[in-house]
């Protein structure tokens, strides 16, 4: 992409509405532009990283056995009064009626429609185990929308349901999406720490949240002082974490609790729930058993915030420059900045880097708009692109181009044809 044919609004000074850094640097790079309260437009470039991180958690649920299916933003009211949450789940439900007087509500949670489906078409244990995930927009009510896409009203959400025929195998599947998530936060940058916490409107009895540690974080987290060897690896699982203590603020009992412990603000950015059969067995999705009995299928539900990730990863990884984006989800994983856009050689290497680049799917955005220097290289410190290639005139003379890390901001001068290996090194 040029970045003279894309539309990027970048902003020199932080916004005054914006208090927490993710909502200012999300503004300032361009990436999104309030509607109305709690409500954003994602510009191509706040676009192209919710995409991404949508992307990572695709692979991720499709290798750990998810069937990605899209259910309906709107929703019919009768489903969630057959359950006995339509009266019960309060202002945060947007609801309406259509043209034929139907209720309707906005969906800010799948369970109904999700057991509604599995009721009708499936029958037997030997269709199960069954994990069903979409990736939709939800809208919640809030009543005091708040730090931009972090606490808003409508939010991109990856929901997952899994059903099974015992408590023993949805046991299984909730410790097998516990592990995915743990995967999938990994491959984003993040380190998190699941806690157990109160399973809320939701329902079910047993529950974690991930928290990325922020010290912006709404949420109060308690966690045993061995977690911080966990950090260090490169990688955890359920069962490294299932004997640790690691609470949410309401799930804390101080006087019951008998190992050091410490205490962080968290963002949450994922929670799972064991519902066993909460919503089956009202709604009556049953499935016929080995032994031949009809028994309320066993279910789990799995939330990741697609859109709060952009946040929290902001909030977890920038520096006083601008984002510093994992390559995972980077926008653009390369710049090429051109010091002298009158210059034709300097455009002739700008362009050939350019070509180099895109067929090795490297997803370059060149910088040729007739800037100075200073203002290209704030552009991308601000939005952060992991690899930046400088092209001028003395540089060219020697031979040579600068690559230029964005997180390490360790710069060398190299050779254009060897650009590839080193950026993909």
């Amino acid at each position: 992409m040029r970045l003279s044919q894309f539309l990027l609004p970048v902003l020199k000074e932080d916004p005054s509405e914006a208090q927490i850094v993710s909502h200012r640097l999300m503004l300032r790079a361009g990436m999104i532009r309030q509607l109305s309260a709690g409500n954003y437009n994602w510009l191509p470039l706040g676009w192209k990283v919710l995409k991404n991180i949508g992307q990572v958690v695709r692979e991720e649920m499709d290798k750990a056995g998810g069937l990605e299916l899209l259910m309906p933003t709107l929703q019919p009211a009768e489903l969630w009064k057959e359950s006995g949450r339509y009266d019960a789940y309060g202002k945060e439900m947007l609801r309406m009626t259509d043209r034929h007087d139907r209720a309707l509500l906005y969906g800010p949670t799948n369970e109904e429609v999700i057991t509604d489906i599995v009721r009708n078409n499936v029958k037997s244990y030997k269709q199960l185990p069954l994990n069903l995930y979409h990736i939709q927009w939800k809208f919640r009510d809030e009543v005091r929308p708040r730090f931009g896409v972090m606490r808003g009203r409508e939010f991109l959400m990856k929901d997952a349901y899994s059903f099974d025929v015992d408590a023993a195998s949805a046991r299984t599947s909730y410790v097998n999406m516990f592990n995915t998530y743990l995967k999938i936060f990994a491959r984003l940058g993040l380190k998190t720490v699941p806690v157990r916490a109160d399973t809320g409107p939701v329902g079910g009895d047993l529950s974690h949240e991930f928290h990325v540690l922020a010290e912006t974080g709404e949420s109060a987290v308690y966690y045993e002082e061995k977690w911080e060897t966990l950090f260090a690896k490169e990688s955890y699982t359920f069962a490294d974490v299932e004997q640790l203590y690691a609470m949410a603020d309401e799930m804390h009992v101080a006087d019951k609790c008998k190992v050091p412990v410490k205490s962080a603000r968290g963002i949450e950015v994922g929670h799972v729930f064991y519902l066993g059969t909460k919503y089956s067995e009202i709604m009556k999705a049953n499935v016929m058993s080995k032994e031949g009995k009809e028994v309320p299928a066993e279910m789990g539900c799995y939330g990741i915030g697609v859109s709060r990730l952009v946040g929290a990863i902001i909030e977890a990884s920038h520096d006083e420059k601008g984002i510093i984006w994992p390559e995972s989800i980077a926008p653009f994983k390369t710049a090429i900045i051109n010091l002298r856009v009158n210059d034709s050689k300097c455009n002739e290497a700008c362009e050939a880097l350019y070509q180099q680049l895109s067929i090795g799917k490297q997803d370059p955005l060149y910088d040729d708009r007739d800037a100075s220097a200073g203002e290209k290289f704030a552009t991308q410190d601000l939005i952060g692109t992991p690899w930046q290639i400088v092209v001028g005139p003395k540089g060219l003379e020697k031979g040579v181009i600068e690559l230029k890390n964005r997180k390490t901001g360790e710069k060398q001068e190299i050779a254009a044809d060897v650009v590839m290996q080193s950026i993909s090194a």
